[in-house]
């Protein structure tokens, strides 16, 4: 399927927001005729049978409205509340198999509203724009860098006039809220608190950021999976943590995979100054199986790298630890500058 860019860096490889598995919603819409809203935050791919009707017309994978005859302008208009609220640094509008009822323009705005909005209260929001009024193809990956620094909770879809969207993609980076950080058992690695996948050997079947996902893996692809090394090295993955920390406990599980888990993990730590220190020994794994690990060291770090020896597939990975002062004292100054009402 073709893309089209507005100008697409690395943000592509920052989590999905949005998506479904890590709790997005697409809370309302203001028409959903002929496909139901839902639909674009599903984390699997678009996909499309013809001659598959239903009594509105040929059912399609996206969201899509009816043909505005008012002569309005429009938009018609989603509204998503993503599963983790961060900054957005870029947003894939993918149209797949729209071609002859896509929006020939879409915008996209974002919103930072706190607790558990209801429609009407974020319908009277402060909405700042992301993406300005842009044209769109069908049947493409429209990708748009974000243009605003803020911290969103929600952002908002409009398609110019109307027609069909059928998946949006907000990647960007987790910014948590530190009220829930205190005396509260905190994820380092969890994307949801900002933990992030940053390099890893290899990730042919699946990417490292999957591992970090909340929830239980629901099947193999939906962890983290490299390919069969035939040589003597190790496949690994890199994770910023959320904030310099402690690490204490290491909880990992190899669900699904049961041919093809790794033999054994281990895990070193980096320190702000880029020392590399080790927090666990090589240790065996169970395939298709939860583990816990006490971790050894006393000494901060920002990132942990995963060794899986010598390669195979982890489903899931949560790191708990104390957070360092300085560490408290980046999130709060980070929640602070991207919260500017807070």
């Amino acid at each position: 399927m073709p893309e089209r860019s507005g100008g697409v860096s690395d943000w592509s490889q920052l989590p999905d927001l949005a998506s479904r598995q890590v709790g997005g919603s697409v809370v309302a819409a203001n028409d959903e005729f002929f496909a139901e809203r839902e639909n674009l935050i599903k984390d699997a791919a678009p996909v499309y049978q013809t001659h598959t009707f239903n009594n509105k017309g040929q059912v399609y994978d996206g969201w899509e409205t009816r043909r505005r005859r008012d002569g309005s302008p429009g938009p018609d208009w989603a509204l998503i509340r993503l599963g983790v609220a961060g900054v957005v640094s870029g947003i894939v509008v993918d149209t797949a198999f729209f071609i002859g009822n896509f929006p020939p323009h879409v915008s996209i705005e974002g919103a930072s509203v706190p607790g558990h909005p209801s429609v009407d209260e974020l319908l009277a929001a402060d909405w700042h724009t992301l993406v300005p009024v842009s044209p769109v193809e069908g049947d493409s990956r429209n990708l748009f860098e974000a243009s605003n620094d803020r911290r969103i909770t929600h952002v908002r879809v409009n398609m110019h006039p109307d027609g069909g969207i059928a998946r949006v993609r907000v990647h960007g980076t987790a910014v948590p809220d530190p009220q829930w950080i205190d005396d509260i058992p905190f994820d380092l690695a969890a994307l949801r608190n900002g933990g992030r996948a940053v390099a890893c050997s290899d990730g042919f079947f699946s990417p490292p950021n999957n591992m970090l996902q909340p929830g239980i893996s629901r099947f193999m692809a939906d962890g983290w999976e490299t390919r069969r090394r035939r040589d003597d090295g190790n496949d690994w993955a890199t994770v910023a943590l959320a904030a310099e920390a402690v690490p204490a406990v290491l909880e990992l599980d190899t669900t699904h995979y049961k041919g093809n888990s790794p033999a054994r993990i281990s895990l070193d730590g980096y320190t702000a100054d880029g020392e590399l220190v080790s927090l666990l020994e090589p240790t065996a794994l169970q395939p298709d199986a939860t583990h816990r690990f006490r971790l050894t060291g006393d000494r901060p770090v920002n990132h942990v790298r995963l060794n899986v020896l010598p390669d195979g597939g982890v489903a899931r990975l949560r790191l708990f630890g104390r957070i360092t002062p300085a560490g408290r004292e980046q999130l709060e100054s980070r929640f602070t500058a991207t919260t500017p009402d807070h």
